[in-house]
């Protein structure tokens, strides 16, 4: 039996039930994830053939010759209507598959996302690095997109971005805006950042931290009078801080202490939850957020290798702005915004959050 739909008419379905993402696999129904959770978009599963022409659809020849060569190819795709999607197409098993994230239209405000007054700080902040962590899908990118709107809007700078592929399109405001795309403008992260500070930056977002160069290009650039923004999938501030350190071979690490301990601004980490409404129902998703913002506390553990002891820096560290995960779960939980399994499945150490609730509810 013949496939009954295309490509643009998932796509028009995932807009209208405003799903997160779309995967198309051979031999499984197209699969929609809305709120968190996957559902099936048709009775039907796909053959082989058909995913590779839904796939064959939204690509041009050379990025399905990308994904024979490489094994996959990452692009951009606007629908009809304007609606942006990130697409990752790749082989599986010798078979053709794809999953494309819709990019939201509309850019949250920071006070939509939850971010607490102390982010917005930090924007204005001459130099120094600024790390927004988190899993894969965990709103990295939308969270970035706020922070750069509000720079945009509010400062007189030049913000270059680097990304792979372009997310949100920034319009020049009170700022100038240069976007480049790694593959299209540029070869690679590296590279960019290196050409970027010949290009009178003030701020440079770099959308992935995923090699030692990146990672040793984006320090520099940091501690050379630009604002830096990045991203790395870790959880928490002091996996953040270690991950780096030792991206770098033994020798460099105690001077890669020191430059982290006096550029680093902030760790943002973030994870997404399902919503609830006010009768219990999920509707949406809703982030969670740990901040660690630099102080001389914070720097000395850096410095000294004693990143294990950041965790109760950020216990402490209310005055400062700073908070744990965990203590925003509780928040998200006691305000109704996120059931007790969630609270429970995503603390980083649950036996603490339960005795802090019953001690709150004097049991």
């Amino acid at each position: 039996m013949a496939m009954d739909f295309t490509m643009q008419d998932l796509l028009q379905a995932t807009i209208d039930e405003g799903g997160s993402d779309l995967h198309i696999r051979a031999y499984m129904p197209p699969k929609l994830r809305v709120h968190g959770a996957l559902e099936e978009l048709s009775d039907e599963s796909l053959t082989e053939e058909e995913s590779l022409q839904l796939c064959r659809e939204i690509a041009t020849e050379e990025q399905m010759e990308e994904v024979e060569k490489n094994g996959g190819a990452d692009f951009a795709l606007a629908h009809p209507d304007g609606t942006r999607f990130r697409v990752s197409i790749f082989k599986e098993r010798k078979r053709y598959g794809a999953v494309l994230r819709q990019i939201p239209n509309t850019l949250l405000t920071m006070e939509q996302l939850g971010l607490p007054p102390v982010v917005k700080e930090l924007l204005f902040k001459p130099r120094g690095l600024i790390l927004v962590t988190g899993p894969t899908g965990s709103g990295k990118s939308t969270t970035l997109a706020s922070m750069l709107d509000v720079i945009n809007h509010e400062r007189s700078v030049h913000i270059i971005t680097i990304e792979d592929p372009i997310e949100f399109y920034h319009t020049s405001a009170k700022s100038l805006v240069t976007q480049r795309e790694v593959g299209d403008d540029v070869p690679s992260f590296a590279e960019a950042i290196r050409r970027a500070l010949r290009q009178d930056p003030d701020v440079i977002l770099v959308g992935e931290m995923r090699d030692l160069e990146t990672i040793a290009a984006a320090i520099t650039a940091a501690e050379t009078g630009h604002l830096v923004f990045g991203t790395l999938h870790t959880t928490g501030a002091a996996e953040t801080i270690d991950r780096i350190i030792d991206a770098f071979p033994t020798n460099q690490q105690a001077q890669v202490r020191t430059q982290l301990a006096a550029g680093l601004q902030a760790v943002i980490s973030q994870i997404l939850l399902p919503k609830l409404d006010e009768n219990g129902e999920v509707h949406g998703r809703v982030a969670a957020f740990e901040i660690m913002t630099s102080t001389d506390a914070i720097r000395s553990r850096i410095r000294d290798g004693k990143t294990n002891m950041i965790k109760s820096d950020l216990q402490t560290g209310a005055k400062y702005g700073m908070q744990t995960l965990d203590a925003h779960l509780t928040s998200l939980y006691q305000n109704g915004l996120i059931s007790y399994e969630e609270l429970i499945t995503k603390s980083q150490d649950p036996d603490s959050v339960v005795q802090k609730l019953k001690e709150e509810m004097g049991e």
